[in-house]
């Protein structure tokens, strides 16, 4: 089955050029204008990969982004002429595989969903059938999108979210923070490696903290590591 990648832009030229050149690749490809139908499009799961702009009528493309991430781990590329930091930060942080700005060369377009698609297949590859991992009393399920502590809900960003899974999917391991930078923000982020250590803070104020255990370690010198009280 080929694989099926959606186009939300509402430079109908652009789009449609995007479009003729992802079916040369041998994609199957839909395209719309207007975010909010857009949204519609995505959350019906027949998609494998999104091309997101931000300016967008009906619905801007931050949103769409949002909206999505509450139901889909889809891979969002976004294809954007805003290239200030900020923006390529906002939205990754909020769950974007990756960012290209306009101008932009189709081959490096193609290259860039050449690799979110090969990460998202290797997630798969990696998961357990039922998409949970756990670590004591806490639980997450991958597959929805969710984790609790002793059956209570705990409330995560997108990026707070993958990196406890990273971590859980290694529960015993000290993994780096380049290796959690590479993992969970991927491998061209531009930014300093203590972003890890912030995002572990938020972490631990929302699981450690809160429900009095101690589960996110720190191993000086060299990165952190999640493991049962017991261990």
């Amino acid at each position: 089955m080929a694989t099926r990648i959606l186009i939300i832009e509402d430079e109908e030229k652009l789009a449609r050029f995007i479009e003729l050149e992802l079916m040369h690749e041998g994609y199957e490809v839909d395209k719309t204008v207007d975010g909010r139908e857009g949204l519609t499009m995505a959350e019906s799961g027949k998609y494998d990969l999104l091309l997101l702009d931000i300016m967008l009528p009906g619905l801007n493309g931050m949103e769409v982004l949002r909206r999505l991430r509450k139901t889909s781990q889809m891979p969002v590329i976004m294809v954007t002429a805003r290239d200030a930091v900020m923006d390529k930060v906002s939205g990754l942080d909020m769950g974007a595989d990756d960012y290209i700005t306009k101008p932009f060369s189709i081959e490096e377009l193609m290259a860039r969903i050449r690799a979110a698609l090969r990460k998202q297949q290797n997630i798969k590859s990696e998961e357990t059938p039922s998409g949970m991992l756990s670590c004591g009393k806490l639980v997450l399920d991958s597959l929805r999108h969710v984790a609790e502590y002793d059956s209570k809900p705990i409330e995560l960003t997108h990026r707070e979210f993958m990196l406890l899974k990273v971590l859980l999917e290694n529960k015993s391991i000290v993994l780096t923070r380049e290796i959690l930078l590479e993992r969970v923000w991927g491998y061209d982020f531009y930014g300093e490696t203590n972003i890890v250590d912030v995002y572990i803070r938020y972490l631990r104020s929302k699981i450690d903290d809160a429900f009095g255990v101690k589960l996110i370690h720190t191993v000086r010198g060299v990165g952190y590591v999640i493991k049962d009280d017991a261990q």
